[in-house]
């Protein structure tokens, strides 16, 4: 095909560390700072950042979407957390930056064990929300030393090549799929934002901002954001301020009777002139903390909480959900038809997996995007959780090892995410073993019922507990939050010990227990569920329970019956035959005969 693709496989990470971080070192002296934190983020904390943040990666040859490095005189780090713990040291210089996972450390305590008495730490004020400066001050006060805010980001001043701002088509989202129109969304966040007793609320969030005013941008990778922020007073007209000047003609006019549209180059002027006295909520999770200090500058109070928008946009609509629907049912065909594929490849490798399935996917026209670099691990490399391929680590799978591929989609209509580990050859006791002790946490959480108002911290063990029988477990959590044609990863809902917030109906997470032998294999089992009201006759309480959306069968090779209950073997029958109804009609004869024997009862 000559369709251009939506990944590509040039290890974006280098061999330059050393030098790069001296660079700095030189810069930070000039400037009278002892060390600087470089984190993996934009002004937003999006997850998906423009090339031109991706300071981390530039500076240290580190990857992944989560991790912080402190560059002080004599010593460096990098602290990355669980999903990164085989991937950061392969991409550092560790001669010159020693990497620590959170498990041992956190970026506060490393900084107080290293950073010496009088000494000053710098940081970007657009790169850290007010929180995680507080808790810098802390630890540096601690070790006697001074934080300090800069006007520039020094890696600025030695990254000579550093992309611009991007400048992507900002466009409407329509109604139909949206659910609701944004004068009716505008009204109810006012309504939380009077509950608050603020006079404005600053978005913060693109993800927010898209959804509120219900359109979609093209500014990052694989989710369809248009980076700026939005004003929202109480009582007057809201203002976007974007920053792409690509704004559709459509979405204008659908937008002038509702807001004004600025260039981001007016926000900070705009943030002066309406703080003046008055209490101007942020978003604690997005806001950075030059927000605050600019607004309490100018004479109004800074109030750092939720952005009521985040918990709003959790709960999915009917045509939100009816999207949803539609885009993994799309999203089943193709997935059917690459799993088919595999099993009658000759040679398989990872590059050529991900360019096969993305294919699929783009057939019809209907692709909008990947919603993550696809996840393709042959043997070892599937047990580095977060992996992935280059044209240097691309490796063929062999027969006798697990393969294991996560990858999604975004479709207009809805976004999907979807794991699945598959045995290439003949399986070995033990995986089968392992892979039916991750199904079963699946099951568990695909079966699970519980009490309106429990969260996610209280049914992620459900997920574990044929793994710990076993004195095993995994290191990252069980779901996250999903969004509708928005983030793949999406708060504040989550399965995970960290699952603070009440699962409501209308929620989208994914449901994706694993297992990972580092050097060997790994595997991960991953459906996208809706939370949804659930009947119990006799009840007493009212109570929730999932659907499964996702729609591809498991692979049978690597199930260990002897393992399952009578009710775990039913489960997997019934979504076997849910997945061959709904699919099979649309499938061609070749893959309709593999979908048949891949979803033929287990008895």
């Amino acid at each position: 095909m000559t369709r251009a693709r939506f990944q590509t496989f040039d290890d974006p990470s280098h061999h330059e560390g050393a030098l790069r971080i001296a660079a700095l070192r030189g810069v930070l002296a000039a400037q009278g700072l002892d060390g600087f934190v470089v984190p993996r983020a934009d002004e937003h904390q999006s997850e998906y950042v423009p090339p031109g943040a991706e300071r981390l990666a530039w500076l240290t040859g580190f990857t992944g979407s989560a991790g912080t490095a402190v560059i002080l005189k004599a010593a460096a780090a990098l602290v990355v957390d669980g999903r990164y713990t085989l991937q950061a040291p392969a991409q550092v210089d560790t001669a010159i930056l020693t990497p620590v996972q959170l498990a041992e450390t956190n970026v506060e305590a490393w900084i107080g064990a290293h950073l010496g008495a009088g000494q000053v730490l710098g940081y970007d004020p657009w790169l850290h929300t007010p929180d995680g400066v507080a808790r810098l001050e802390r630890a540096v006060h601690r070790a006697g030393a001074t934080l300090r805010a800069v006007a520039a980001n020094p890696v600025d001043a030695v990254w000579r090549d550093r992309p611009g701002a991007p400048a992507g088509p900002v466009v409407a989202h329509p109604l139909a799929l949206a659910g609701e129109a944004a004068h009716e969304k505008l009204a109810r966040i006012r309504a939380a934002l009077a509950q608050a007793a603020c006079a404005a609320l600053v978005i913060s969030d693109p993800h927010n901002l898209a959804w509120a005013f219900n359109l979609r941008g093209a500014d990052v990778a694989h989710t369809p954001l248009a980076l700026g922020y939005a004003i929202l007073p109480l009582d007057e007209r809201p203002t976007l301020f974007l920053a792409s000047p690509d704004i559709d003609p459509e979405l204008r006019a659908a937008l002038a009777p509702l807001a004004d549209l600025r260039p981001r180059a007016a926000f900070d002027a705009a943030l002066d002139g309406i703080a003046t006295g008055r209490r101007i909520r942020l978003d604690a999770a997005t806001a950075a903390i030059a927000l605050k200090d600019r607004i309490e500058a100018a004479g109004g109070v800074a109030e750092t909480g939720p952005d009521p928008i985040t918990a709003l946009k959790a709960v999915k609509n009917d045509a939100e959900i009816a999207g949803t629907r539609a885009a993994h049912f799309r999203d089943g065909v193709a997935v059917v038809r690459f799993l088919a594929w595999i099993d009658g490849a000759d040679t398989l490798t990872e590059i050529a997996a991900v360019e096969a399935l993305e294919d699929f996917r783009s057939q019809g026209g209907l692709l909008k995007d990947v919603s993550f670099p696809t996840i393709s691990g042959s043997g070892p490399n599937g047990a580095i959780v977060h992996y992935r391929v280059s044209r240097e680590t691309d490796r063929r799978v062999e027969p006798g090892e697990l393969f294991l591929v996560d990858s999604g989609a975004q479709y207009a209509e809805g976004t999907t995410d979807i794991t699945r580990t598959v045995a290439v050859g003949a399986p070995t006791d033990l995986m089968r073993d392992r892979f039916t002790r991750v199904l079963k946490g699946h099951i568990a959480i695909a079966r699970a019922v519980f009490p309106k108002g429990t969260t996610g911290a209280q049914i992620d063990g459900f997920a574990r507990a044929a793994l710990w029988e076993a004195g095993l477990d995994f290191d990252h959590g069980t779901g996250h939050g999903v969004g509708a044609f928005l983030s793949v990863h999406e708060g504040p809902q989550r399965i995970a010990k960290t699952g603070t917030v009440p699962l409501e109906a209308g929620m989208i997470l994914s449901n994706e227990p694993g297992y990972y032998r580092a050097g060997e294999y790994g595997i991960r089992l991953e459906n996208l569920v809706l939370v949804e009201p659930r009947a119990i006759p006799g009840g007493e309480r009212p109570m929730l329970g999932f659907e499964t959306l996702t729609l591809a069968p498991f692979d049978r090779r690597l199930i260990a019956l002897d393992l399952l209950s009578p009710a775990e073997r039913a489960w997997i029958d019934a979504y076997h035959a849910r997945v061959r109804d709904a699919l099979g009609p649309h499938l061609d004869a070749a893959a309709l005969a593999w979908l048949d024997a891949a979803t033929r009862p287990l008895a």
